[in-house]
């Protein structure tokens, strides 16, 4: 599950893979999983293992995240454990992002926390943290 936080980005097997796509008009319910980038511009309520994963503009997440780079420009609500976040201005966040490094552009609506981890975190992280009430 956690094995595309450890993969090099750059490795000959994840540049051959083309990017996965949740369009407009799809819902998703479940477990998605993939070892390149997913675009997600529908709506999924599961969790999401991508190496890098692009919420667009009108896409909604509701569940958590595990990638190696995470870009959001439209409405997530949950945690994300990734290295590399950025939050666009038009993004609207609930939960915890657990990132090591984290861009988030004027305007953007964040509510919750955002705690810092080293990379050694990811690399060892073999299960989700329990949610707490």
């Amino acid at each position: 599950m956690f094995a595309q936080l450890q993969r090099d980005p750059e490795s000959v097997e994840t540049l051959s893979l083309p990017p996965s796509q949740v369009g407009k008009a799809l819902k998703i319910t479940g477990t998605l999983d993939t070892e390149g980038e997913l675009y997600v511009h529908g709506s999924v309520t599961g969790h999401i293992n991508a190496l890098r994963l692009v919420l667009g503009t009108h896409g909604s997440v509701e569940g958590d995240v595990v990638a190696r780079d995470v870009h959001i420009e439209g409405r997530l609500s949950g945690r994300i454990f990734a290295l590399n976040v950025t939050v666009e201005s038009s993004a609207s966040v609930t939960g915890r992002i657990f990132h090591n490094t984290v861009t988030v552009a004027k305007g953007a609506r964040i509510d919750g926390r955002m705690p810092w981890r080293p990379p050694s975190y990811f690399e060892t992280l073999t299960q989700l943290p329990e949610t707490r009430p």
